[in-house]
C-alpha cells in the first residue's frame, strides 16, 4: 500500500491525489436526486453524477457564494467549505437557495489529518468538526441531520433536509 508521512503520522497516499468526493458519492446517491449542484468539484469529471458542476476553476461565473438562479433539490459539496472565506455565510446562502425539502450533503476534511489544518495547508481557511456543522444545521432548521464517523480518508459526511 502506498502511504505518505506528514509530521510523524502516516496516511494513505490516495489522500494526496484529489477527487475525495468518490468516497461520499455512493452515500449521496441515496439522498441527492433531481436538479442539483456539486459545489467545489474542481474537475467536471469528479462532479456528482447528473449535477451542475460549480467551481472557481470553470469559466462560467458560478462559485460557492454565487450559484445559478434555479433553486436546487440538493447541494452536494466535497472538500470545499474549508476553502471559503466565511463558512457560516456560505452555509446560510446555500440554505436560502435550497428548495424546501431539499438536501444539503457535505463531505469535509477532519481535523485528524494534520496536513488539512489551515496552519499547515494555507489553502484551507477553517478546521471544521462534525459537531460544529451538526449544531449549525440543527440551529438553522435542517431536519433529518445525519453525521458519519471519520473515514479512512480522514473526512466525514453530514447531510440534512431543509
Amino acid at each position: 500500500m502506498q502511504v505518505v508521512e506528514y509530521k510523524g503520522d502516516t496516511y494513505p497516499h490516495f489522500q494526496t491525489i484529489g477527487n475525495a468526493s468518490q468516497f461520499a458519492i455512493p452515500f449521496a446517491k441515496h439522498v441527492c436526486s433531481g436538479y442539483g449542484y456539486d459545489v467545489g468539484c474542481m474537475k467536471k469529471e469528479w462532479a456528482f453524477p447528473d449535477s451542475v458542476p460549480i467551481d472557481l476553476s470553470f469559466d462560467n461565473g458560478w462559485e460557492a457564494d454565487n450559484l445559478p438562479p434555479i433553486e436546487p433539490d440538493y447541494i452536494f459539496s466535497s472538500h470545499c467549505l474549508e476553502h471559503v472565506p466565511d463558512w457560516v455565510a456560505t452555509m446560510d446562502y446555500w440554505y436560502d437557495r435550497l428548495k424546501d425539502g431539499g438536501v444539503l450533503f457535505l463531505y469535509l476534511p477532519d481535523y485528524s489529518q494534520k496536513y488539512w489544518r489551515p496552519w499547515n495547508n494555507r489553502r484551507h481557511k477553517h478546521c471544521l468538526k462534525p459537531e460544529f456543522i451538526y449544531d449549525y444545521m440543527i440551529d438553522r432548521g435542517y431536519k433529518n441531520v445525519f453525521v458519519s464517523g471519520i473515514d479512512l480518508n480522514n473526512a466525514f459526511m453530514i447531510m440534512g433536509e431543509k
